[in-house]
């Protein structure tokens, strides 16, 4: 079982595709060319979809007995140098496509064998993934920033740049503001020590959002661009990002989400979508990097986190690179199926595991 799971990620860790020319970053991407076989896309997804689900079915004793884990300190597990590498990866290749890295994170490494790695780890790792989508979009973030305060001063407030900065900063409130919340609210600081990290809520979570993002696909007009949106869109996708509060929710799946409701295109929304969690999810690597470093990061070790990290950044600027290409083509239906698969395979698996149980 291992054995197959690793070759499935080794297959999507490194496909034969060329990455499309990232040089300009979102001025770029009007001039991304299309890929040469659609097919070779399909191929991906359903390789490393089949692959964790595979692995799924195979581990469904290994799974049902997590359904009461709710784990969140990386401390509890040691974290050897090899698992960090892998869980970097897996963080990178789920964090930017809509199907929640967080919800990998949990249920990867339990089918493995490793237990849960942790809040704290997973959101260190995720600043992996931060500092990828800044070497990707840099040029035009720096082109933004300059914008934004050239508009400023002349006050040109309707200026495109100055909007979209402005819709960034809105939009990242309701999550940064929900997240402090329950981080140094004492009645709900053990929010993540709850069942909500169990498999059982990943996996009805995961379903709910496939849905969500499907009836987005049908009822979505798709028809505008980055230009056309408005500040208030920006607010209400921040305020859909809030939701990935929860595992199994996906950030990135909220927002395409939400931006495919209110008729962005299917790149667009996923360009804001990626500029929009760049606040968010820089605090929380840098809120639990502190706490896990004031505990001496305890079983995770400095190497091991730094090797997590540069996996995590590889991959992520790879999956950033790829799923951009690909919405620029097609549709978002094969991460819907995906979703509806993960989740119902780990509602399977806790069945057949209470089913056997009952049975003895």
């Amino acid at each position: 079982m291992k054995e197959c799971l690793w070759s499935v990620l080794w297959s999507v860790s490194c496909p034969k595709q060329e990455l499309p020319n990232t040089k300009g970053g979102i001025v770029g991407l009007s001039k991304l060319k299309i890929s040469k076989s659609k097919l070779s896309n399909w191929k991906l997804l359903s390789g490393f979809g089949s692959g964790v689900t595979s692995a799924l079915l195979l581990s469904s004793q290994a799974l049902s007995n997590q359904v009461t884990e709710t784990s969140t300190s990386a401390t509890d597990a040691q974290i050897t140098f090899w698992e960090a590498i892998v869980l970097g990866m897996v963080q990178g290749l789920t964090e930017f496509l809509p199907i929640s890295s967080t919800a990998h994170l949990k249920v990867v490494p339990v089918v493995l064998g490793w237990g849960d790695p942790g809040v704290s780890f997973t959101a260190v790792i995720q600043l992996g993934s931060i500092a990828a989508v800044l070497w990707y979009f840099w040029g035009d973030l720096i082109g933004l920033t300059k914008g934004a305060f050239s508009a400023l001063r002349e006050q040109k407030y309707s200026d495109r740049d100055l909007k979209i900065v402005i819709g960034i900063a809105l939009g990242t409130l309701p999550i940064v503001i929900l997240g402090l919340g329950i981080k140094f609210n004492a009645t709900i600081a053990d929010f993540y020590d709850t069942k909500v990290r169990s498999l059982l809520v990943i996996a009805i979570v995961s379903i709910i959002m496939g849905l969500l993002l499907g009836v987005a696909e049908i009822l979505g007009k798709r028809q505008r661009n980055f230009e056309q949106l408005s500040l208030k869109e920006g607010v209400l996708m921040g305020c859909a990002q809030a939701l990935a509060i929860i595992p199994g929710v996906s950030r990135s799946g909220s927002t395409i989400t939400s931006g495919l409701f209110i008729g962005l295109e299917r790149a667009t929304a996923a360009r804001f979508s990626f500029l929009l969690g760049i606040p968010a999810i820089t605090l929380a690597g840098l809120v639990e990097l502190k706490d896990l470093l004031s505990e001496g990061v305890g079983g995770v070790g400095m190497v091991p986190l730094i090797c997590g990290l540069v996996s995590s950044v590889v991959f992520s600027y790879g999956s950033i690179a790829w799923l951009i290409k690909f919405l620029q083509t097609q549709n978002t239906w094969v991460f819907v199926g995906y979703r509806l698969i993960f989740g119902l395979t780990i509602l399977g698996a806790i069945a057949a595991q209470i089913s056997w149980t009952v049975g003895q």
